[in-house]
C-alpha cells in the first residue's frame, strides 16, 4: 500500500493527527519533563480579536478609566443597575461577566491584570502567533509551547491507563490551532458529531485494512490510536450525553464546544490538555458599554464557561481553565464608540487549586505618563510566567522554563 494512497483515505480526514517517530518528539527548545500529576487538566480558550481588558475586568477604583472612557466605561458598583460587579473596591467584572461571579466568591476564580506579550506589535496575525508559540517577537519557532509541553514530557498515568492516548490533547477547532502545532500527537476536530459519524462503518474497516497492510512508517506512526479513538467515542455515544448540575450551555458553537469537552472529560478518555477558541473581540465600533457589541460576546463567553464549570461538578478540583486574549485594547476610546488595538490585556485562571477571590498582576495606572507609549495599559506580567506557572504548579512540570526558550523570567505570580 504506498503512503499517497493512505492520503487520500477520506476516513483520514476526520482527525488532526502528529504521525511522526517518537525520536521527533523532542524539540531543541526543550528537555525532558516530568508527567502531569495524575489526573490534571489544562483547558485553554482564546479570545481572538483582542478583548478589551478594562471593560472585562474594570478598575472602578482608577479615575482615569472614566475620564478616558466617557460613554463605554462601566459604571461604579452601585451606581445603576448595569454596573461593574465589584471584587475588591478597585476592580469589578462587567456586568455580563455575572455567571462567573459565584466562581469568584467561591476562590476558583483569579483574573490577572495588565498582562501579555512584551513584543510592541499590534498586529492580530503577529501576537496571536507569538502567545501561541511562546516566543515574542521571533517568527521562526515551528511549534506552538502547548506541543512542546506535550512532547517533551513522560505521559501521565491517567492516560497510561486508558485504552489510547489519542485523547491527551485534543482541539475543538477545525485545524490544528498553533499552540498545539508540533510533533505531538493531537486531534483537531470541529465537534465530536463530526468525528463519530464521519468514523463509522466501511470508513473504520477500510483505516484498519490499511493498518494492517500499509508500511511501517506513518501508518502505524499513530493508526492503532485512531482505531481506539473512534471506539471510545462510539461507546461514550456523545448523542446522548446530558449535561449535569444544572449546567445549561449557550448554543453558540463555543458553548458547544465546551459542552463538548465536559463530554470528553467525563468519558475519562485520558485528556490532559483541550483548546477552544472564539472570535469577535476586535470592537473598532460601537463597543458598547454595559450593553452591546462587547457585552453580547462577553455574554456567551461567561455562559459557557460557568455551565462547563458547573457541568463538571467535583472534576474541577484537577482541572484548570486558562484564558487569553493577544493583546488589549486602546485605554482611551475612539472616535467611533469603540477602541483600538492596545498592549496588555487580561487573563482569567480558574479552577479547584486556583487561588482565587485576587485580581493577580501589579496595576500601572492610567494617567497619561503611566500609559504605554502614552496610549495603552502598560504590561506589568508577562504572558509566560502565568503560562508557566500554570504547567508547572497544575501539570507538573519541572522545568516550565524550558518550554519559552529566551525567557529568563522568574515571578511567581501564586495564582496556584
Amino acid at each position: 500500500m504506498q503512503r499517497r494512497i493512505f492520503l487520500r483515505s477520506g476516513a483520514f480526514a476526520l482527525v488532526t493527527l502528529g504521525l511522526n517517530p517518537s525520536f521527533l518528539r523532542r524539540t531543541a527548545f526543550a528537555t525532558e519533563l516530568r508527567g502531569a500529576a495524575r489526573g490534571k487538566i489544562l483547558i485553554v480558550l482564546f479570545q481572538r480579536g483582542a478583548a478589551d481588558a478594562l471593560n472585562m475586568v474594570v478598575p472602578h477604583g482608577d479615575s482615569e478609566y472614566y475620564a478616558l472612557r466617557p460613554t463605554i466605561a462601566i459604571a461604579r458598583p452601585g451606581a445603576r443597575a448595569e454596573a461593574a460587579l465589584d471584587l475588591d473596591g478597585f476592580f469589578g467584572l462587567h456586568p455580563a461577566l455575572a455567571p462567573l461571579r459565584p466562581c469568584w466568591e467561591r476562590g476558583m476564580l483569579a483574573p490577572v491584570h495588565a498582562v501579555g506579550s512584551p513584543s510592541a506589535t499590534r498586529s492580530h496575525f503577529d501576537a496571536q502567533d507569538y502567545m501561541e508559540s511562546g516566543t515574542p517577537d521571533v517568527k521562526s519557532t515551528a511549534d506552538g509551547w502547548l506541543n512542546r509541553y506535550l512532547a517533551t514530557r513522560g505521559t501521565c498515568a491517567e492516560c497510561d491507563a486508558t485504552p489510547s492516548k489519542a485523547f491527551r490533547a485534543v482541539a475543538m477547532t477545525e485545524q490544528t490551532p498553533r499552540i498545539l502545532a508540533g510533533p505531538a500527537p493531537v486531534i483537531a476536530m470541529s465537534s465530536l458529531d463530526d468525528f463519530t459519524i464521519r468514523a463509522t462503518g466501511s470508513d473504520v474497516e477500510r483505516l484498519e485494512a490499511l493498518y494492517r497492510t500499509g508500511s511501517a512508517d506513518i501508518i502505524h506512526g499513530a493508526g492503532a490510536e485512531t482505531f481506539d479513538a473512534v471506539k471510545m467515542l462510539r461507546a461514550a455515544n456523545p448523542r446522548r450525553y446530558r449535561p449535569e448540575n444544572g449546567a445549561a450551555y449557550p448554543r453558540s458553537q463555543f458553548g458547544q464546544r465546551l459542552l463538548q469537552i465536559a463530554q470528553l472529560i467525563k468519558a475519562d478518555v485520558g485528556l490532559e490538555v483541550a483548546f477552544a477558541d472564539v472570535g469577535g473581540w476586535d470592537t473598532h465600533v460601537n463597543q458598547g458599554g454595559a450593553t452591546g457589541q462587547l457585552a453580547n460576546r462577553l455574554t456567551d463567553f461567561a455562559g459557557a464557561v460557568a455551565a462547563l464549570v458547573a457541568d463538571l461538578g467535583d472534576r474541577m478540583g484537577d482541572v484548570v481553565i486558562l484564558t487569553m486574549t493577544e493583546f488589549g485594547r486602546m485605554a482611551r476610546q475612539n472616535g467611533n464608540g469603540g477602541t483600538d488595538h492596545g498592549h496588555a490585556g487580561a487573563m482569567f485562571v480558574l479552577g479547584g487549586s486556583v487561588k482565587g477571590g485576587k485580581v493577580y498582576g501589579r496595576w500601572p495606572g492610567l494617567a497619561r505618563e503611566q500609559l504605554y507609549e502614552g496610549r495603552d495599559l502598560a504590561l506589568t506580567t508577562d504572558f509566560r510566567s502565568v503560562f508557566g506557572e500554570v504547567v508547572r504548579s497544575h501539570l507538573g512540570a519541572v522545568d516550565a522554563s524550558a518550554l519559552f526558550p529566551g525567557f529568563s523570567g522568574t515571578d511567581r505570580i501564586g495564582v496556584l
